[in-house]
């Protein structure tokens, strides 16, 4: 069985000193480990952004795809050979912003991947424009007199996208973040991990302090029903001077690829191809 150590690589993070995401590829490497699964037996699929370099820092297969198309990528991958554990990793624009019609059209669908999210609620690879999960009236780098528009929740959207695992971490408290990748790694289904990420460098609002002052895990609350959608609505709309961070909701349900009768008792890249003959296939495009 892999150890942590299994999924380190002798690469240093170019990050910048204290950014969050120091914390989330700890408790990623944790969490890969926690899972039962071999490096190579792991895929994870990056965006564009300051977390696109994640795929770099973990031995495991990699593929570092463009902007906002992380999710295409990796349900390609799965399709193909499902018996992966793929992870899809993006940053909030890249996930939330242009990658957006995917995020919604793979939860409905429940791709069995997780999906984690790096919300540093700013375009910091790009030196701070505002993002979809900016809130009103910051100031921003493209956005000097305040964001006009309301911030994206990617809770509320994945509860009335279909997504059957939804969680939100946080950076800041790796332990607690490791067990809920781990756990979205497990579940069966499109796991969403929403993780609150300090961006040290352009966003001087949303800092650790800031999140460490406010953040209280739904685990801790006895009366809580992760199977309950309406609970889950609440809590994901708050947001103030408490935030819940942990699972909002569990549910489930048969994934896409149970239900595509050609890959649902063998993965696509283990079918045999002896005797198929795609000669006329071809001649349509030659």
């Amino acid at each position: 069985m892999a150890e942590i150590q299994d999924f380190r690589m002798d690469k240093k993070p170019v990050w910048c000193p204290g950014c969050g995401n120091f914390g989330i590829l700890t408790a990623l490497r944790g969490a890969l480990a926690d899972s039962g699964y071999e490096p190579h037996q792991v895929m994870i699929v990056s965006g564009i952004g300051c977390h696109g370099a994640v795929t770099q820092y973990v031995n495991a297969n990699g593929f570092h795809s463009i902007h906002g198309r992380t999710l295409p990528v990796a349900t390609g991958i799965h399709l193909a050979n499902h018996e992966l554990s793929v992870l899809a990793m993006a940053g909030d624009g890249d996930g939330y912003g242009i990658g957006m019609g995917h995020f919604i059209h793979a939860m409905r669908r429940n791709m069995d991947m997780a999906h984690i999210v790096h919300n540093n609620k700013l375009y910091s690879l790009t030196t701070g424009q505002t993002s979809p999960t900016t809130d009103k009236g910051r100031p921003t780098k493209s956005t000097p007199f305040g964001v006009i528009e309301i911030p994206v929740n990617p809770l509320t959207l994945a509860l009335s996208s279909g997504a059957t695992y939804i969680s939100r971490g946080f950076a800041g408290d790796p332990p607690h973040l490791r067990k809920l990748i781990a756990d979205a790694i497990a579940h069966k289904g499109f796991a969403l991990v929403d993780v609150l990420q300090p961006c040290v460098t352009f966003n001087h609002v949303n800092t650790n302090t800031f999140y460490k002052e406010r953040v209280y895990k739904l685990d801790e609350d006895g009366n809580y029903d992760t199977a309950d959608k309406m609970a889950a609505y609440e809590r994901a709309l708050e947001w103030g001077e408490k935030i819940p961070i942990g699972l909002f909701y569990r549910e489930s349900r048969p994934t896409y690829e149970d239900e595509v009768v050609t890959i649902r008792d063998m993965p696509l890249v283990k079918r045999p191809v002896e005797g198929v003959d795609i000669t006329k296939t071809m001649e349509q495009f030659l």
